[in-house]
């Protein structure tokens, strides 16, 4: 086999075999496909379906170039993935409430791309924890506690690391067949049980369109299902932040309140919702409905935030977070608020546009040598359809100089629509794909 015959069946609208997808996923790990090599086969899968058995072949193929987890736990393993959103920090939320309801899960995770912010970076923000632990240490972590959410090692599919490198300077990300494989092949080389999939659709989201967002939900359930992992999809919305806050810092400081305190509003809306699929997936409870009570009571009685903790302080975090989350979380040198220009209802937020804002406060990297400052963001957001008045404060901006937060502020002002007109903010759950 050979990476140009593989290529030549791509371009003549033939689909590889699974042999051939094998070889070609073992040539990106071990360096027989070249770069250029491997950039044609992006972008003939571009033009050219390799359909759901050569999505399932690439994907497997992907996954076993590294090292595939096997457990002998008391419960079973799950897992969750997120397409990506602004002021998303459910897994920080849902991890500790499932571990609580006698799940086990090991949460390979990312950082920041492009507008949306990363999981890892925002645990980061909390002074002392590192995401990158051992195969050794996220096994004690499992007996122990239940859960952790860390980064992938360098044996995690090491073929995917090197395929998406070259997908992301070659504009071949948006294959939906080549994302199924991106995501799947990490998540299944956890070997979870069951996996729920959280797709987001609007203007904060990576996928625009329902009929998009129910492409991929749909073809990387029929992939994982085959796999042999338990798995549906959730199409969620992301018209506006899940919490009210983005950066860094401040989505760690929604979590503790919601932890730590009164448990409402649309993250705990789409934890409940998700970890309620979750739980019937894996037979912890006798349906969706049942499982969503269980992970609700779980983030309001003091189980989820004590695990929460103890999770942080395995990682190296202050062994007193819970309690004193307020002194360790860093803050920004400026705080401005920003005011409604007119008075209206809030009708349309561009979240891609917030993200990126937040980015350019330094939440985020513009290359990925960049070091991020975690105090920086906005907090305080308001919602869809808030009724405001000319001034009423609309977010507060929290940045590095008062030349940051300038360009926040006009960001901001550009981002968010005011009219006079009634508002139905859109459902927060659009649809259910298995």
């Amino acid at each position: 086999m050979d990476a140009r015959a593989i290529n030549a069946k791509l371009r003549r609208r033939e689909v590889p075999s699974e042999e051939e997808l094998r070889w070609f996923a073992n040539g990106l790990a071990n360096g027989d496909v070249t770069d250029a090599q491997a950039a044609a086969f992006a972008m003939a899968a571009c033009f050219q379906s390799i359909g759901t058995e050569g999505c399932r072949a690439l994907t497997l193929a992907m996954r076993d170039t590294g090292d595939v987890l096997t457990w002998d736990l008391n419960g079973p393993v799950i897992d969750k993935h997120s397409t990506g959103g602004v002021g998303d920090c459910v897994s920080l939320l849902l991890a500790p409430a499932l571990a609580a309801c006698g799940a086990y899960v090991p949460m390979i995770s990312g950082r920041g791309l492009s507008h949306t912010g990363g999981t890892l970076d925002k645990l980061e923000a909390i002074p002392g924890v590192s995401t990158q632990v051992s195969e050794d240490h996220l096994r004690r972590m499992m007996q122990d506690i239940g859960c952790a959410i860390v980064g992938a090692t360098a044996q995690i599919a090491p073929a995917d690391k090197r395929f998406y490198a070259i997908r992301d300077v070659t504009a071949t990300v948006e294959s939906i067949e080549l994302i199924t494989a991106s995501i799947l092949s990490k998540k299944l080389a956890a070997s979870p049980d069951a996996l729920v999939l959280d797709v987001k659709i609007g203007s904060g989201a990576f996928m625009k369109t329902a009929d998009d967002a129910r492409a991929l939900a749909q073809s990387m359930c029929d992939v994982a299902n085959a796999a042999g992992c338990r798995t549906s999809a959730l199409i969620t919305d992301m018209n506006q932040p899940l919490a009210p806050a983005l950066g860094n810092a401040l989505e760690v400081a929604s979590v503790m309140r919601l932890l730590t305190g009164t448990a409402e509003g649309r993250l705990v809306d789409i934890s409940t919702a998700l970890g309620g699929e979750l739980l019937g997936l894996a037979g912890l409870a006798a349906d969706a409905t049942e499982g969503a009570a269980r992970i609700a009571a779980a983030l309001t009685d003091g189980r989820a935030a004590e695990i929460f903790a103890r999770m942080i302080a395995a990682m190296g975090g202050p062994a007193d977070f819970a309690a004193n989350w307020q002194r360790h979380l860093p803050g920004a040198e400026v705080q401005r608020a920003v005011k409604a220009p007119s008075a209206g209802r809030i009708a349309a937020m561009n979240g891609e546009a917030l993200g990126l804002a937040v980015v350019g406060l330094g939440g985020g990297r513009m290359v990925e040598s960049d070091r991020i400052h975690p105090g920086v963001g906005i907090s305080d957001i308001v919602s869809l359809g808030q009724q405001v008045g000319a001034g009423d404060r609309i977010c507060l901006i929290h940045a590095a100089s008062e030349d940051a937060a300038d360009m926040a502020e006009a960001a901001v002002l550009a981002a968010v629509s005011i009219r006079e007109a009634p508002l139905s903010p859109p459902p927060l759950v659009h649809e259910r794909i298995s």
